[in-house]
């Protein structure tokens, strides 16, 4: 599902951390994060034993397998797929089944879209050079799943990207969408804000587009002559609430069991609440013509060769749609491999397999790379090798509807995880390009001492220097000097719109979503017929080097946490990050006082002048709520904490792992040590959506699939809820300490298992 964020929002400018080379330099430790330096050798031999193992080959033929037909959810090649998945596993040596939910999931009965005369075809046609597009009789219809039933007819209003900002926009216009169906371009934000929006505004349907000027022919050639969407093209995609929570919309925070208890549809809050339809810019254009009014601003204009109009529309859109509501099963496959040492601390590593049609790209390029890993780790297994801790492989199914399958496992099986799960590290689709890695950032040093590990295929310098050179020629002035200075790369915070969201959102499991993008791009298939194996063989991966790469970058990332020695969080790099997002909230709060002074100033000036002038009566200026002081001394307070126990910590480790510690102290310690991302969640969860439980980061409200950081604090203040912003603050840093508390304490537990030795 994740697929429009490229490597560039992977990337945040961070104060620089330590570095771990010259740490371990000073110190005589191992260069390997958590290893000692016997075991950090043992590690990379392990490692390069790993890397050899995952073959382009077998991705490219496991990739047209898997692609063949149409697998949604519900259809008869999920199962096969899923099946197929299971026999791999079992054959590699993994203890692997099939767990099965029964989720909501709407299929399409009637769609209908007209205005006048002219009838939207709602169809992509099959291309001859694509043997896959003519599968017409699996392929899912064009739709958004879970719009409700309706039948609307209204005038027509442009909302460009359906955004908070662009209604605002439209206010200053003075146009009203009350009443009214909207239509809006794909991008600039996950989908399902669009509707969500328009109807907190007062429309009554609302019509998604792809515009050429964000995925067609303004950016190169369309499909089949290039990579681009053409121009019948449609992004199929759900528009449930995902910053309410994801999953199947009818049990939230239960598994979707056989037999569950559900919520009545009508009762169900993730669900949109006007119609919705996704049409191709074929389809939008005479739609687009027929508006009226004022011209759009220069940023709300496409790529159609025609005057972009905010409307109304002279003529009514007529906007039909009915669908079957039925509960559909869902195929999770889970493969484990029992660790020999600390078989109670879990490391998780997921990808979907189910897709909107054929899902070559998102999620098949993503899957065949994890299958890959998990049959190398199982070749290295059957020369006697043991992981430490317990690996689960999963395979989800329902991700594309909304993270169905990974969601419902996670809320079935929260008590085991919440107590074992060490981290869970997720891919969707893969493509050519740099490393992009987002995730929880007390793994940040981690990532960056995999990345310098594994080989750009196409530069033949480590991925880690790839994406830095990138930097120093694209960069911003301030990455441009921290990619001069070699600090560590910043990973970006997660949101939601893939599978990690259960795990980190919900659960507080530290998580990782990692793979390759940025020189090629799916966005021009995504979600359509045309993502397929001809079109990935042809203009992405083609050779599928990527694909091992991301088979080599990630598979590291799971055997690092599954054989340190001690778990390689880091903290120092979680309070570097926590800084800057505090920094920000207060500069959120100090941008909105001066701008409500400066309109305060405005606004009396313009009084003033009205008063002197005796053309005119005196017009008083409208209340303006100014931002009042809030006190963040509770925050600072807090990570002034977190600093001191995070360098204990860090000595702690270094000094432990040079001496030694017994086993069974060691398991005891790494224990704990899962437990704390928990400490960064609380159990009541944000305000408004309960469900969303980690303080640090969350999808944004009215942003969807990025990342809201300090969510609670930072959305307070942009929606001048200053109370809650002050109640907030308090929350955020009693959690903090709470882990500056926890990480002093297996400091200190770390210094007496090595003084003990």
């Amino acid at each position: 599902m994740r697929h429009a964020t490229l490597f560039l929002s992977a990337i945040f400018l961070l104060p620089p951390t330590y570095s771990l080379s010259l740490l371990a330099q000073q110190q005589n430790t191992p260069t390997l994060l958590g290893f000692s330096s016997a075991h950090a050798k043992t590690e990379l031999d392990l490692e390069q034993r790993f890397a050899a193992i995952p073959d382009p080959q077998r991705m490219r033929a496991n990739m047209k397998l898997l692609s063949a037909r149409p697998h949604h959810v519900g259809s008869p090649y999920d199962k096969q797929n899923a099946e197929w998945i299971l026999a791999q596993y079992k054959q590699w040596g993994w203890d692997a089944h099939i767990e099965t939910f029964q989720v909501l999931f709407p299929t399409p009965k009637t769609r209908l879209l007209e205005m006048g005369s002219f009838h939207a075809r709602l169809e992509e046609p099959a291309i001859a050079d694509d043997p896959t597009s003519n599968q017409k009789d699996e392929q899912l219809p064009t739709y958004n799943a879970y719009s409700p039933d309706g039948d609307v007819t209204a005038p027509l209003i442009y909302v460009n990207y359906g955004l908070v900002e662009d209604y605002e926009e439209l206010a200053r216009y003075g146009i009203s969408v009350k009443g009214a169906i909207v239509i809006a371009r794909y991008g600039n934000s996950w989908r399902g804000i669009k509707p969500k929006v328009a109807a907190e505004h007062g429309a009554i349907g609302c019509i998604l587009y792809s515009d050429p000027a964000n995925d067609g022919y303004a950016i190169n050639q369309v499909f089949p002559d290039g990579p681009m969407r053409p121009g019948e093209g449609v992004q199929r995609g759900s528009v449930l609430d995902a910053p309410s929570y994801p999953g199947d919309p009818l049990t939230p925070g239960i598994g979707a069991t056989a037999g569950a208890k559900r919520l009545k549809r009508e009762d169900a809050p993730s669900l949109p609440k006007i119609p919705v339809i996704p049409i191709s810019y074929q389809d939008a254009q005479p739609l687009l013509a027929a508006l009226q009014g004022p011209p759009v601003p220069a940023n709300w204009r496409g790529g159609l060769p025609l005057t972009y109009r905010i409307g109304p529309s002279r003529t009514s859109a007529h906007l039909k749609l009915a669908f079957n509501w039925d509960l559909k099963p869902v195929y999770d496959v889970v493969a484990t491999m029992r660790g020999s040492e600390e078989p109670d601390v879990w490391v998780l590593r997921g990808n979907h397999h189910d897709a909107w049609v054929n899902g070559a790209d998102d999620p098949t390029s993503g899957q065949v790379a994890l299958l890959e890993e998990a049959r190398a780790i199982g070749q290295l297994a059957a020369t006697g090798w043991k992981p430490k801790r317990t690996i689960i492989y999963l395979s989800w199914d329902g991700e594309e509807p909304m993270l169905l399958g990974s969601t419902e496992w996670a809320e079935q099986h929260a008590a085991e995880l919440r107590k074992h799960a060490a981290v869970y590290i997720n891919s969707d689709s893969n493509e050519r390009g740099y490393l992009a890695a987002q995730g929880s950032h007390s793994l940040e040093p981690l990532v960056n001492q995999v990345a310098q590990s594994v080989n750009d295929p196409e530069t033949n310098v480590s991925a880690w220097q790839r994406l830095r050179a990138w930097e120093l020629l694209n960069g911003t002035p301030e990455e441009r000097k921290e990619a001069v200075a070699g600090n560590d790369l910043h990973i970006g915070a997660l949101g939601t719109g893939s599978d990690f969201t259960a795990f980190l959102d919900h659960l507080g499991i530290a998580s990782l979503d990692v793979s390759y993008r940025g020189e090629d791009t799916g966005l021009g298939v995504y979600h359509s017929i045309y993502d397929d194996f001809y079109w990935y063989t042809h203009f992405s991966d083609s050779t599928f080097a990527y694909g091992r790469a991301m088979s080599q970058t990630d598979g590291k990332l799971v055997l690092r946490m599954a054989q340190a020695d001690v778990l390689p969080y880091d903290f120092a790099a979680l309070a570097d990050t926590l800084h800057v997002y505090t920094r920000e909230v207060k500069e959120l709060l100090a941008a909105r006082q001066t701008k409500a002074q400066e309109l305060t100033a405005a606004l009396d000036l313009n009084a003033y002048a009205l008063t002197n002038d005796p053309r005119h009566p005196m017009v008083a200026p409208p209340a303006l709520t100014m931002p009042p002081f809030l006190n963040f001394a509770p925050l600072d307070n807090a990570l002034a904490a977190l600093n001191k126990s995070a360098a204990h910590y860090n000595q702690a480790r270094v000094r432990a792992l040079g001496r030694g510690i017994a086993a069974d102290r060691l398991y005891a310690i790494n224990q704990e040590l899962t437990q704390a991302a928990r400490k960064l969640t609380t159990p009541q969860g944000l305000p408004r959506r309960p469900w969303m439980r980690n303080l640090m980061y969350a999808p944004g409200w009215y942003t969807g699939y990025d990342a809201k950081t300090l969510p609670g604090v930072r959305e307070a203040i942009e929606q001048r809820r200053y109370a809650e912003a002050d109640a907030q603050i308090v929350l955020v840093g009693h959690a903090i300490d709470d882990e500056a508390a926890f990480v002093e304490h297996i400091a200190t537990e770390l210094d007496s298992a090595s003084d003990k030795k």
